[in-house]
């Protein structure tokens, strides 16, 4: 007589960058379904070790995913964290039960992540297996045009929200393969850091609705004032506090023109992620060819002063030691650190992109790597700035308030120098008990001479033939939306 047990039927819900409980379609389909239900977060040790992945990622994963726990249990649901990689978990889970359906939103993400989900499509079609991915963000995966993109965007935004009641979803216990461990981590509090989660998501959107809204206009450069003006949403995007969708509609009936402002910019947003999905070799090579000829000089030094913010340069430092301690910059002070690197160091984007990958907190794969790449001009369609950091600093910082706070060498320089500190004569060094070179850090490059030779160079390629067929190229490819 066989022993063979029939295999339970099972839906899976994998969360990966949808860590929410609203807004979230696999939810509701896990609501209707007459299955017992699974839910995984896995954490894999691929991920994790990528170049492109931090500790403070995985700290607001943890946070987010402790939110959506603590939403759970109301419910009687589980979620289960484990530690894993998904090829692994999946073929085991696979040998105890009947995997009827996997239920997940697309993941726009790295190279790795994109290798992977390439490689579990075949083993769910081996398997019969259905999964079920979602679109995210409004990004439309294997699009053939960028025609009439935008409008197709606003058309999902406008769309549905999801409910599901999950009263609903089967409470049929489900046991992981003793294989698989689980995941579990002790968190230390980091008040410079945004805390994750679905919870903190909407405090930060109705604050800024009610409140913080006010000036975003006016102060989204200002590298202080932009820390409560700005959304500061990003982060919870990112990793799926909240959905696009659910951020356009709950402003999208304002009038108010610092809102609309902010709305713009989740809709340009969403199109570098577009971009990125339709081209994910930005990740590692130039978007216009033609620029592989330069920046072949890798100068570990200079790299290195720039990491640390031991540049000479205030603002220059004072962004860098910022990012480091609270994961957060704007984005014209980030704009300004990627063109400081590129063309007054002169080094490749590639050298330091995933470093700053790692120290943004809302690192987002499909706006990092097409922005690196714009603000290092390699690209050949994109208007060439070179950031003047002593003019954005005047500009933008006027008081020295920002320098100081990070810089404190720099405290108590009065602001006419507080930006180049350089320029104080030894007898005013004196004066304020401060030596540039034994306080502080001479500048590491002459900011006009390098910007100057920069130019040129980038201007030489970008006047040649070559880069202008590359740069129609992608003109058809991605602009015309």
């Amino acid at each position: 007589m066989s022993s063979n047990k029939k295999k339970l039927n099972l839906d899976i819900v994998w969360f990966k960058r949808d860590l929410r409980t609203l807004d979230n379609i696999s939810l509701e389909i896990a609501a209707n379904s007459s299955n017992p239900v699974l839910f995984i977060y896995l954490f894999e040790p691929t991920v994790m070790n990528y170049p492109d992945y931090d500790s403070r990622h995985l700290r607001f994963i943890y946070e987010s995913l402790l939110d959506i726990e603590k939403k759970f249990k109301s419910y009687s649901l589980k979620l289960n964290l484990l530690k894993c990689e998904a090829q692994e978990f999946f073929e085991e889970i696979s040998k105890k039960y009947n995997v009827n359906q996997v239920l997940s939103y697309q993941e726009i993400g790295n190279n790795l992540t994109f290798e992977r989900d390439m490689y579990l499509l075949d083993f769910f079609k081996k398997n019969n297996i259905k999964w079920i991915q979602h679109k995210t963000n409004g990004v439309i995966r294997g699009l053939k045009s960028r025609k009439d993109w935008k409008k197709k965007w606003v058309d999902e935004m406008n769309s549905k929200i999801s409910l599901s009641d999950l009263n609903l979803i089967d409470k049929t216990e489900v046991d992981i393969p003793k294989k698989i461990k689980s995941y579990s981590l002790n968190i230390i509090n980091d008040k410079n850091f945004q805390p994750g989660g679905e919870t903190y998501a909407w405090m930060y959107i109705n604050s800024f609705l009610k409140e913080r809204h006010k000036g975003y206009t006016k102060n989204i450069s200002s590298p202080i004032n932009s820390r409560t003006s700005c959304s500061r949403l990003s982060p919870y995007i990112t990793y799926g506090n909240v959905s696009s969708k659910q951020v356009y509609q709950f402003f999208s009936k304002s009038k108010n023109r610092d809102i609309r402002s902010f709305l713009s910019r989740l809709q340009w947003r969403c199109h570098f992620m577009q971009k990125f999905d339709d081209e994910p070799s930005m990740e590692f090579d130039n978007i216009n060819t033609a620029y592989n000829s330069i920046r072949n000089e890798y100068n570990k030094d200079l790299i290195f002063k720039w990491k640390e913010g031991k540049t000479g340069i205030p603002i220059i430092d004072a962004c860098m030691r910022c990012l480091d301690k609270t994961g957060y910059l704007n984005f014209r002070m980030r704009a300004m650190i990627v063109s400081f690197a590129a063309f007054n160091l002169w080094q490749n984007w590639k050298n330091f992109s995933h470093f700053l990958a790692r120290k943004f907190l809302d690192y987002e794969p499909g706006i990092h790597y097409s922005q690196i790449q714009m603000q290092s001009a390699v690209t050949g369609i994109n208007t060439v700035r070179i950031y003047n950091p002593i003019k954005n600093s005047v500009l933008l910082d006027p008081d020295g308030q920002f320098i100081k706070k990070w810089v404190s060498e720099l405290k108590f320089i009065p602001k006419e120098y507080i930006h180049e500190p350089w320029k104080m004569t030894k007898i005013e060094q004196e004066m304020y008990n401060f030596s540039i070179n034994e306080n502080y850090f001479s500048p590491i490059i002459d900011i006009e001479k390098s910007r100057k030779s920069a130019s040129e160079k980038i201007w030489e390629i970008r006047k040649g033939l070559k880069s202008k067929i590359y740069a129609n190229k992608i003109i058809k490819k991605h602009v015309n939306s």
